[in-house]
């Protein structure tokens, strides 16, 4: 699948300590020639943390897509009938963020595009990154891989011993995904052994 001129949908969530995993597969897919238009939560938008301060993340943001992120659930809402996504990216994706999309909670900018694609009938491809994946939060995971039009990019335990119930998503495969995802396709394995 070619990437080029597809206009894909790029949602970063309040997993700090995983952005710095997903910038450079921001990077690839714009050289591969796909036009990205970036979606931020308020988490991502207004957070600093120890690893790294807000301002410089959204400049980043603004520096691979060339575009301003959405930061709000009225600019992100004609993403449905008016700017149509070919395909929507959930990078990296929170447990919270995680359990309100399998809830069908719309309450941020990166749900509200979401829900805008799916009214679509486009996919939506998920790079989680959460501390309960196997835990509370296992349902809401479970919930999302049997629904129609989400795919995921493949994830595995990244610390079993200190935290257990930990998922993080392999981010390099991103581009892969978005490419499987984009002819309704899971990449496969979706379950993988992560190399630390």
């Amino acid at each position: 699948m070619d990437l080029k001129g597809k206009k894909i949908g790029f949602g970063l969530t309040g997993s700090h300590c995983t952005y710095e995993a997903v910038f450079p597969q921001m990077e690839k897919l714009v050289e591969l020639g796909a036009e990205l238009v970036p979606v931020v939560s308020y988490t991502f938008k207004d957070t600093d943390s120890k690893f790294g301060k807000a301002d410089d993340h959204m400049a980043r943001v603004r520096e691979i897509t060339g575009r301003d992120p959405i930061t709000s659930i009225v600019d992100a809402e004609p993403l449905g009938p008016v700017e149509p996504l070919d395909i929507m990216v959930l990078a990296p994706l929170t447990g919270n963020s995680m359990s309100r999309l399998a809830n069908a909670i719309t309450d941020g900018p990166v749900l509200m595009a979401t829900k805008a694609t799916i009214r679509n009938g486009n996919p939506i491809v998920i790079g989680v990154s959460t501390n309960d994946a196997l835990g509370l939060n296992g349902v809401n995971l479970m919930r999302l891989m049997s629904t129609k039009l989400i795919y995921f990019v493949p994830f595995g335990q990244d610390d079993p011993i200190k935290k257990p119930n930990s998922m993080v998503s392999d981010m390099t495969l991103i581009p892969e995904t978005v490419k499987n995802a984009l002819e309704y396709k899971q990449i496969q394995p979706v379950v993988i052994e992560r190399n630390k």
